[in-house]
């Protein structure tokens, strides 16, 4: 049993890692921040968590954060940065689900993120958390940077047919689409329902803030820069990240067992049949990335369809598949979730 602490719990990364975590065979949650809600009961705001959360919100100066095992770090960009040493220094083990500590060029990341990086000598400790690449790291890691949700889905999709060299890698293509969720819970004009229902657009275009993350992760497995197009869009849906992946074909394999012998050991990915078209409501509410490749008319061009739940494998369920590994848990504890539907 390990001591488990959340610093910012009211968004909705945070309220998903409370419900990961509130049944968590080896999990004891001691501490969940909010500097806004401290003294209310986390219950309170989220009723879903009655008879599970018995806590309530503590403000940051005064939670037993050093007492855990663990913290996770479910806050705006900017802020575990400034935390993180203290807590490293005193034997905490750290998981970032915001971006502050996933690009290792400081430079890029400070040109992204518009602000300076108040703990450089940290990003290059940091662990890239996709377990699928970097597990065995991560079991001896001390500081997590838990992957950005449209990273998931891209890098998933594309790692197979980058690590076999098969595919153009200056010319990849991603397309992808997320629920309103993803933007946080915070009132903002985009996110009104008046806004985003019944409503479809394109974003961040010219540049998002995703895009040097996956280039990084992307170029690590083809061992040099690869050219991306990342198109990002809102979709009026709650969950869910649907990224539809194009490449050129360079080398012929047999691509469909490519992906199923890629991730055959891998508990949260189910590479699909043949002709399959998976939809983002097959994973809501679970840990797990769904993933069909096409070839359209048999021409020169794979077509990668890869489906997460943007707070479950996208943000907190990674966050905890984590976690797991750092401690030598079951992969699995906490994570094995049946999709929610309809």
């Amino acid at each position: 049993m390990i001591k488990v602490g959340i610093v910012g719990g009211t968004g909705y990364t945070g309220v998903e890692l409370l419900r990961l975590l509130a049944l968590h065979p080896e999990v004891e949650l001691v501490a969940i921040t909010s500097r806004g809600e401290a003294g209310a009961a986390v219950a309170g705001m989220f009723p879903s968590l009655r008879g599970y959360v018995k806590l309530d919100f503590s403000d940051p100066k005064d939670a037993p954060l050093g007492d855990c095992d663990v913290v996770f770090f479910a806050t705006p960009n900017g802020i575990a940065m400034q935390q993180a040493e203290a807590l490293l220094a005193s034997g905490v083990r750290v998981i970032d689900l915001a971006a502050d500590f996933r690009i290792k060029d400081i430079a890029v990341w400070e040109k992204w993120y518009g602000m300076s990086h108040a703990s450089p000598d940290l990003v290059a400790e940091a662990v890239y958390g996709l377990p699928e690449v970097n597990r065995e790291k991560i079991r001896s890691a001390r500081l997590i940077a838990n992957p950005g949700c449209y990273p998931t889905a891209t890098q998933l999709g594309f790692l197979p047919l980058i690590e076999n060299g098969c595919v153009d890698t200056t010319s990849l293509i991603a397309d992808a689409k997320s629920g309103v969720s993803g933007a946080g819970r915070k009132a903002e004009v985009h996110s009104l329902f008046s806004e985003a229902a019944d409503n479809f657009k394109a974003y961040g275009v010219p540049g998002h803030r995703h895009l040097p993350e996956i280039r990084q992760g992307l170029s690590l497995a083809a061992g040099r820069e690869v050219g991306l197009t990342f198109v990002p869009h809102l979709t009026p849906m709650i969950r869910g990240i649907h990224a539809t992946l194009y490449a050129r074909i360079t080398r012929e394999a047999d691509f469909q067992a490519m992906f199923e012998e890629r991730y055959a050991n891998e508990p949260f990915v189910d590479v699909l049949p043949p002709k399959s078209h998976p939809e983002t409501r097959s994973v809501r509410a679970a840990n797990t990335c769904r993933i069909a490749i096409h070839r359209p008319q048999g021409g020169d061009t794979l077509v990668v369809l890869s489906v997460i739940d943007n707070l479950v494998k996208g943000a907190a369920g990674q966050a905890v598949q984590n976690m797991n590994i750092m401690f030598g848990f079951d992969e699995c504890a906490g994570l094995s979730l049946v999709p929610v539907l309809p």
